[in-house]
């Protein structure tokens, strides 16, 4: 089979994979898109934590040009990204029970917030609790994650509960178990993973939904322009000042 094949089975697979969202997800993405901008009407501060490849996507909607300025990322020490050495730490960090009530405990996040929890299998101990004790706090949760895992793994946390259990808004990514749409008859493991490029859609899609729900009130949604277009540096600043105190990536 040509590479080129590859290439566009590949594509066609993430294609698929967003028209699924699109069209199934469509009622929770208003729905978190809506809560989203209800909390920045209410005063409320926006967060957004992933592990390891998840933590792209969370990464993907901080200080971003064209999106929310409010929103920060909530960074856990050795989960998010794999400049960690060795790479396989974050991934053992993440089943550490107690690790995200320590985060928490540490973290400006208070009543009246809402985070974003992004978790592909969401059975990991660290996304269970996260999701839980932030709710406990009064923070809404909106968790990104693939619902699939649920019903064909066992969850990793004492609850015996995954992240969907424990959200106020459920995302779901699709992604079959595995995170590999191609396998092939020469190739011992299937590969091609497309939950990076789904879930980051998802998010998008949702800051798009929360940015609209905010002018249809008549509130002028606090968005960063890109600082490689002439005035950008100047509008970010102007942002960044009138809501300075609920951003936290400046500090």
């Amino acid at each position: 089979m040509s590479d080129s094949k590859l290439a566009g089975q590949f594509f066609d697979a993430a294609i698929g994979l967003l028209r699924r969202v699109r069209d199934e997800d469509g009622g929770e993405i208003e729905a978190a898109g809506t809560l989203i901008a209800d909390t920045v009407v209410d005063g409320g501060r926006l967060f957004a934590f992933g592990a390891g490849h998840s933590s792209l996507a969370a990464q993907d909607i901080v200080y971003r040009a064209g999106g929310l300025a409010l929103m920060n990322l909530l960074a856990v020490p050795g989960v998010v990204g794999v400049d960690v050495m060795p790479a396989t730490l974050g991934s053992a960090l993440e089943r550490v029970d107690g690790l995200a009530s320590a985060v928490l405990d540490s973290s400006p996040l208070r009543s009246g917030d809402l985070l974003v929890i992004i978790s592909l299998s969401g059975r990991n101990a660290l996304p269970v609790e996260m999701a839980m004790n932030a709710r406990a706090l009064g923070v809404k949760v909106i968790g990104v994650t693939s619902v699939a895992y649920a019903t064909e793994t066992t969850s990793r946390h004492v609850s015996g509960t995954y992240l969907k259990d424990h959200c106020d808004v459920v995302l779901d990514s699709r992604i079959p178990v595995g995170d590999a749409e191609l396998t092939l008859d020469s190739i011992e493991a299937p590969f091609a993973p497309a939950s990076t490029v789904v879930t980051s859609a998802l998010l998008q899609a949702v800051m798009a939904t929360a940015a609209g729900a905010l002018a249809d009130r008549g509130i002028e949604p606090p968005l960063l322009r890109s600082g490689n277009v002439d005035g950008g540096h100047e509008w970010n600043g102007r942002v960044m000042t009138e809501y300075g105190d609920r951003i936290f990536y400046r500090r």
